[in-house]
């Protein structure tokens, strides 16, 4: 049973991320979590906690009705896919835009502040 809903989740949430056009990494990001947890989760091989659930639904803009497999019809599109709500703005960036903003958020304030020149350098 545990193994089951395991990779029902799982192809749940990889619907929804691909559907959003999102990375591993992306979602795992907004989740909290790390990148190679988040793996494991969409590969069936390990079920998330109550709180990560409940994370993964805010991110993916999907109920947890939806990813556990309780409502077979009224959420799944036509490509067997998640129903989705509308994307926050914040959400809406494009995949490139998206990984450069992890790196930034990493970069201590001189090298944020070289890189703010740089980017204002390439904006002439």
């Amino acid at each position: 049973m545990e193994q089951r809903l395991a990779t029902l989740i799982g192809n749940a949430v990889r619907a929804a991320r691909q559907r959003l056009e999102l990375t591993q990494a992306d979602v795992a990001e907004r989740v909290g979590i790390a990148t190679e947890v988040y793996g494991r989760l969409e590969r069936g091989h390990m079920l998330p906690s109550v709180r990560t659930l409940r994370k993964l639904c805010l991110v993916l803009s999907c109920s947890s009705d939806v990813l556990l497999g309780l409502s077979a019809t009224a959420a799944i599109t036509e490509d067997g896919a998640p129903q989705l709500a509308e994307d926050p703005p914040e959400y809406r960036e494009r995949p490139e835009v998206r990984r450069l903003m992890r790196t930034v958020r990493k970069l201590d304030s001189p090298r944020l502040r070289l890189l703010g020149q740089v980017a204002h350098a390439l904006e002439r």
